[in-house]
Formats: C-alpha cells, structure tokens, sequence
C-alpha cells in the first residue's frame, strides 16, 4: 500500500476518496483524510452525514504527498464542474 511505503521513508499520504452508500441508491460521499480510520469512522456511524445512510463503500481513491493537493481536489469535486467530472469519470 502506498501509505505503508512512504511512511517507512518518514513521508505521509493524504487520501481524497469517493463513497457510496450500499443500502441507499445514489447517496455519495467525498472526503480527503486517512482512508483507513475514515472509512471505518463512516461505516460506524460517527459521521452525522453519512450515519444515516450505512454501510459505506470505497468507490475510487486517490492518493497525494501534498495536503493542500489532496485538499484542493476534494473543494474541486464538490463543485459543479466536479461533480460532473467525478460523474463521468470517477463513479
């Protein structure tokens, strides 16, 4: 795994990653953190956006060496160009 690798070189990933509700058709989610601990944060319900809508599935992940990178694309996924982008090309 990427993380494993460059935290062995002293260096840390930043995760943007898109989520898919399995019990409820068409709820997403878009989140830039630790993958891990995040995505077992959603599934156990601690998010109050996404409790409501469990279990959750990793769809796509992307993984930087720059905060503000992982940051920047997460604001831009958000967006309307973003949400059109990531509907093409990343759901």
């Amino acid at each position: 795994m990427p993380s494993e690798a460059l935290a062995k070189e002293g260096r840390f990933v930043w995760y943007v990653y898109l989520l898919e509700s399995e019990a409820s058709e068409g709820e997403r989610a878009i989140s830039a953190s630790d993958l891990k601990k995040r995505i077992a944060e959603h599934n156990a319900g601690k998010s109050s956006h996404t409790s409501k809508f469990l279990p959750w599935r990793i769809v796509t992940y992307l993984a930087f060496s720059s905060q503000a990178k992982a940051a920047s694309l997460e604001r831009y996924l958000k967006s309307g160009s973003g949400h059109a982008f990531a509907s093409k090309r990343l759901w």
